[in-house]
């Protein structure tokens, strides 16, 4: 039988993708000599909030997230960034592959609120690996399950993740709105000939404030 073990060994930034994406170098490792024909491999990446520290101005910008900061012994939990895919070709040892992780400024999408509210340090990562190993024995072709407890950590550089949404989105970001609210404020920048939505939302803000008792 094989033995799979994984470890994610650095993050870039792919250039050239249609959208936002991070690169996870991945080296597996097959322990026992046995030769791997291929690997078709899933991967679950989870965010480990817990497992980093926060200041005052993170514990602000995570509030929408996490709550009040009382509450964190409970809300401060693993969560769910994204669902991985490879096939990984043949190979005798180890061998190094890239995971490519479609990045979101889609603040409905709860990585994308973690990831945007911090400044600096590391994202606490983890994979839950599961798939299909194909291997060449004497008598034939053997197929086996990855085991149910491969698994990888990995620290983020913050860095890195807005790298890559800097390559993508350069000096800006982005939210969604319901088309109604969309027209609205389509109207408002039209009818005083402003030039951008940022024009238009700093406008807007402005009256608020000068609203403001």
């Amino acid at each position: 039988m094989t033995a799979l073990s994984f470890d994610v060994i650095d993050a870039s930034v792919e250039p050239y993708a249609a959208q936002p994406t991070l690169l996870l170098r991945l080296r597996i490792s097959e322990t026992t000599g046995t030769s791997v024909h291929a690997l078709a491999l899933r991967a679950l990446l989870k965010i480990e909030p817990q497992r980093r520290r926060y200041d005052e101005a993170d514990e602000v910008r995570l509030y929408e997230l996490f709550g009040a900061t009382p509450q964190w012994g409970d809300s401060l939990r693993p969560f769910l960034w994204t669902q991985l895919g490879a096939v990984v070709p043949g190979f005798r040892g180890a061998t190094e592959i890239d995971l490519p992780v479609v990045c979101t400024y889609d603040f409905e999408v709860a990585a994308a609120k973690y990831l945007h509210a911090l400044r600096d340090g590391v994202v606490p990562l983890a994979l839950l690996f599961s798939g299909t190993v194909f291997s060449q024995s004497e008598s034939g072709l053997i197929v086996e399950p990855v085991s149910w407890n491969a698994e990888a950590s990995y620290s983020l550089p913050v860095s890195t993740w807005r790298a890559v949404m800097d390559r993508y989105f350069p000096g800006g970001a982005w939210m969604r709105v319901d088309q109604a609210t969309l027209d609205r404020l389509q109207r408002y920048k039209a009818e005083r000939a402003l030039r951008s939505w940022d024009d238009a939302l700093e406008r807007l803000f402005k009256e608020a404030e000068a609203e403001e008792p």
